[in-house]
């Protein structure tokens, strides 16, 4: 039981260490990767590091697919 807690904690230590612009997406992935680590195979920070990476990257695509739709319409910045 302290294996997820302690894992998660310092997952959110090192997302809280980063700017908030690098730790977007970061925080959600981290838990959900921590908890599907954990129970396959007790490897909760692999799946909280993993998740946090694939977190970022999402949101970041997310991201820019946002500015593409911006540009297309005309809203982007000049």
């Amino acid at each position: 039981m302290k294996s997820p807690l302690i894992a998660i904690a310092a997952v959110l230590l090192i997302c809280g260490a980063t700017s908030a612009a690098d730790a977007k997406g970061c925080i959600k992935g981290a838990i959900v990767g921590g908890v599907a680590g954990h129970y396959a195979g007790h490897h909760g920070m692999l799946g909280a590091a993993a998740g946090c990476l694939y977190g970022r990257h999402h949101a970041k695509e997310q991201q820019d697919k946002q500015q593409q739709q911006s540009q297309a319409n005309g809203q982007g910045k000049l």
